[in-house]
């Protein structure tokens, strides 16, 4: 693939190349890969309606791409390595040439079933292989595929394939997540009791679980694939796509009212995904990647199915969670499987960093070369951690920045060519013109400066419209400064033009006239020695405006609260200064979050203001009690 640097002074000249060539440069990379039909055009856009088109009039299919142009030379090469919940049951193992039939076979069983071009399905599964081979399969037929994580509630799968209008759902009898069994078959009737769109449901038998099979409606995934192969459909003529034709629906987490469905086409997300993974992780024949997300969320669209099987690599599954059956699960499948990349979540290595290092103790890491995280900034402490023990200091680590309107990285280190520094995103990767504005759109030149992170300039992965309402889309990124896509997040860019992202716009206070990043604070209390993880919300102040509420979570069970506490406000005062000290401060044993992962923080806000009845829905924190026991705390 071209434009990969190699090195510091190849990044600048590359990027720089991007900046002022951007449409020769995303074709050049774009030359890389299968079409039926190149593009009349490689760029046609405005950030007014707004109007992105990349690779229009190019005729293509993903999964020729991904699949069918590897395997004369990779067919007997692994695609994917499946590692169950349960460490006892045997993992599983897909070549090219494997993956490519069984997802010939699923897409001509949903072609038996009336599904075409543009058809939107809804997909709710567990980590298991089917999921990666749905995915591909819909892709391959043109058909819009809808993943929804496998732990949302009924009422959340209505909301979300009602929007979609989908005429097809793919599921499971039921799910492993650690010591869970989901209900997955029984939670997808319950939602469909609203849903009369919905025509047929496919369901995989995973658990075992009992479940209710309606007559010419739900079908076992095993007795379609068995017919399908009676009939010798082991071959699916892929559906030839235009590169602006929709590839998926992936409704955010965390929206209250309407769900909003980022919307992502065919051809530029491609292009971007398998770009971004084979520049960012340095990508080399024969590494096994392991990307710990689940599929349900973009990092798991872009990182381990699209973005690494277009590059023919080798891509990690776990069905499970890091900490299961204990906190050394995660060492045991690097170990295990010879783990060459490891990309997670900044989460689940402080959860890891708490569990303490005994749990490394006889884990072979060796085979680890690169690591990265994605889903929020890593804190200074987690990142030294994730660095000496994990990495051993010989392992380069991508701090990856970018969203599910992204669709791929932004900004990130590249792993061994640009350098790194702890909490930070570092560089536009190339292809991304970010720039900084203040309050009202004026952009904010030069170094050691903060203020608004927007681009200027479209990238191919990005979002093209939220499903059915695009006047949404335009008013949530298009509409708060002029001609740019502004990300809702804030930045700054230190002396030497590092970039860090500060947080959501919305989680910077206003404290005596002092804008202070949520971040920045959380950051500031992690690094002390009893800390595990900490979350920052404002709360109204009658002196300071808005006042700084901690909601801290410590290492020890017992701990002598006021000691605790003064020692954290003198750890602040050290690394930020006096003005960032939290007003207040309340030890929790958990903190609200997605199933993504992200701190639920208007929840924490409400609770911090005393506005303690009207919460709002809870039922997709991935732990709805914590917030009971918040509020206990707070009342106590």
């Amino acid at each position: 693939m071209k434009n990969i640097p190699s090195n510091l002074q190849e990044y600048h000249e590359i990027y720089k190349h991007s900046i002022e060539n951007p449409e020769q440069f995303w074709s050049e990379i774009a030359d890389g890969f299968l079409w039926h039909e190149k593009w009349d055009k490689v760029l046609n856009w405005n950030f007014k309606d707004p109007m992105i088109e990349w690779f229009s009039g190019a005729k293509f299919n993903i999964t020729e791409n991904c699949l069918d142009r590897h395997l004369a030379e990779k067919g007997d090469q692994t695609a994917i390595i499946w590692e169950p919940n349960n460490p006892k049951e045997i993992h599983r193992k897909y070549t090219y040439q494997e993956l490519y039939t069984e997802v010939c076979l699923f897409a001509n069983v949903l072609k038996r079933k009336g599904i075409v071009k543009g058809d939107r399905i809804c997909i709710y599964m567990p980590m298991v292989p089917e999921l990666v081979i749905a995915i591909l399969a819909c892709a391959r037929i043109g058909a819009v595929h809808s993943v929804i994580f496998g732990g949302f509630s009924a009422q959340s799968i209505s909301d979300r394939i009602q929007d979609a209008g989908a005429r097809m759902v793919i599921t499971s009898d039921g799910g492993y997540r650690g010591a869970k069994e989901i209900p997955l078959k029984f939670v997808i009737d319950d939602a469909l009791v609203q849903c009369p769109t919905i025509e047929n449901i496919i369901v995989l038998n995973r658990t075992n679980t009992p479940v209710s099979m309606i007559k010419e409606r739900d079908f076992w995934w095993h007795e379609e694939m068995a017919t399908a192969l009676e009939l010798g459909l082991t071959d699916c003529v892929p559906e030839i796509m235009d590169a602006e034709d929709l590839l998926f629906i992936l409704y955010t987490s965390g929206s209250t009212g309407k769900p909003k469905g980022v919307v992502h086409t065919c051809g530029g997300y491609m292009v971007y995904t398998a770009y971004t993974f084979k520049n960012v992780m340095q990508y080399k024949t024969g590494e096994i990647f392991f990307c710990t997300a689940d599929i349900g969320w973009i990092t798991g669209h872009s990182y381990i199915i699209y973005g690494p099987l277009a590059n023919g690599a080798i891509s990690m599954i776990y069905e499970g969670v890091p900490n299961y059956p204990d906190a050394g699960r995660m060492w045991d499948i690097v170990d295990k499987h010879s783990i060459n990349i490891l990309y997670t979540a900044p989460t689940a290595i402080r959860s890891l960093m708490a569990a303490g290092d005994k749990w490394l103790e006889g884990k072979n890491l060796s085979s680890l070369k690169k690591l990265g995280s994605v889903g929020e900034p890593i804190n200074e402490e987690a990142w030294n951690w994730y660095n000496e023990k994990i990495g051993k200091g010989q392992c380069p680590i991508v701090d990856t920045w970018w969203q599910t309107e992204t669709g791929g990285m932004m900004m990130s280190p590249i792993a061994g060519v640009t350098p790194a520094k702890p909490g930070y995103a570092m560089f536009p990767l190339p292809g991304v013109q970010v720039m900084l504005v203040d309050e009202k759109g004026d952009e904010i030149i030069g170094n050691g400066v903060s203020g608004n992170l927007c681009i200027k300039f479209p990238w191919p992965g990005m979002l093209r419209t939220t499903y059915g309402d695009h006047e949404r889309c335009r008013l949530t990124y298009f509409s708060a400064y002029p001609n740019l896509y502004f990300t809702g997040d804030g930045c700054l860019r230190d002396e030497d033009g590092y970039y860090r992202i500060t947080g959501r716009v919305d989680d910077v206070l206003n404290v005596s006239g002092h804008r202070i990043g949520t971040a920045e604070v959380e950051n500031a209390i992690n690094m002390h020695t009893g800390v595990v993880e900490s979350a920052i919300v404002g709360y109204p102040h009658d002196i300071k405006g808005q006042g700084i509420y901690a909601y801290v979570i410590c290492h020890a069970l017992e701990i002598e609260e006021e000691l605790m506490r003064q020692d954290i406000l003198q750890t602040v005062s050290r690394i930020i200064g006096a003005v960032a000290k939290p007003d207040k401060i309340q030890f929790v044993s958990g903190l609200p979050k997605t199933r993504s992962g992200k701190i639920m923080r208007r929840i924490l806000r409400k609770i911090a203001e005393g506005d303690i009845t009207n919460l709002g829905d809870t039922s997709t924190l991935l732990d709805p009690t914590i917030v009971i026991e918040i509020v206990q705390g707070k009342l106590s």
